[in-house]
């Protein structure tokens, strides 16, 4: 299932990367997409920490695969939700895979489908074909839930 992240999280990394106005973020990119993951790293990290949500992601992904650091779940979901709070729906969708398979973060269908949905709501289609997935191992009343948390968090984050 790790292939599975890395793929999504991969494939996000680079259109996301694509749109960045920075010279150094855009020097990330090149040095990730080379597999020279420190330079990637250091740049991602800068940018991350001042708040850059493509940045975010991709230290999430960095994080996550275990590219040129010691692979860290819980740092990966820390810099995933950092991106995701700014709307960034790779990161919400990366959010409830994790959810789902329980990496970095409890077990939650719950949680794994509020963030699929706002994935969906602004167009991610890989997150709506995991909401349909997650439905389908879900009662109508967590889906109920679901809808609810989603509802929150999507006049919560994407205002």
């Amino acid at each position: 299932m790790r292939r599975i992240v890395a793929i999504l999280s991969a494939v996000g990394a680079l259109l996301f990367g694509a749109a960045s106005a920075g010279a150094d973020y855009d020097d990330g990119v090149v040095a990730l997409e080379r597999g020279d993951y420190v330079p990637a790293y250091q740049e991602f990290r800068l940018h991350a920490e001042q708040g850059d949500a493509k940045a975010q992601f991709n230290l999430g992904v960095m994080y996550d695969n275990g590219w040129g650091i010691p692979e860290n779940d819980v740092e990966a979901v820390k810099w995933f939700r950092k991106a995701a709070e700014q709307g960034n729906t790779s990161a919400q969708s990366n959010l409830g895979i994790m959810h789902v398979l329980g990496i970095g973060v409890s077990k939650d269908y719950v949680k794994a489908h509020a963030w699929f949905s706002l994935a969906k709501s602004e167009g991610h289609e890989g997150a709506a074909k995991s909401l349909d997935l997650v439905e389908e191992q879900m009662g109508t009343d967590q889906i109920s839930e679901a809808q609810k948390l989603a509802a929150e968090m999507r006049e919560k984050y994407n205002n």
